[in-house]
């Protein structure tokens, strides 16, 4: 079945006790305020400025810091299957989203969109 996904966010992931110094330097470095996601009190977040892009700051209960990317998608099974038929590997399931590791052991989310988001203009449509 036809479905869209499109590269979405860039995700800094910190552990707690970094987390603020993270969310301000990067407001800093970003010149923008990067709030809190109501829904997702872990988050930090924003659209970039002049781009279609999302950045956000994710406060971790351990873990070492990194920086990983979410990919969206209209339909989750299609494309997590559609990834690992190039060599992704599921990991865990997280929530809505699917994390995922890429050939070289890079971590990555797929995470569903909104019904409706995605389309031509802003996605890559896979038959």
């Amino acid at each position: 079945m036809a479905h869209y996904s499109r590269l979405y966010a860039i995700v800094i992931d910190v552990p707690a006790d970094d987390h603020a110094k993270t969310v301000t330097f990067w407001e800093g470095a970003l010149g923008q305020p990067i709030p809190r996601v109501e829904q997702h009190p872990e988050f930090h977040g924003a659209l970039l400025q002049g781009h279609d892009m999302l950045f956000l700051a994710q406060r971790l209960g351990d873990g070492r810091p990194r920086v990983h990317l979410d990919i969206h998608t209209d339909d989750l099974e299609a494309e997590v299957s559609r990834l690992e038929a190039l060599g992704a590997a599921r990991l865990d399931r997280a929530g809505t989203w699917q994390v995922m590791r890429d050939p070289s052991g890079q971590v990555f989310c797929v995470v569903p969109d909104k019904p409706g988001t995605l389309n031509d203009d802003n996605a890559n449509r896979w038959d």
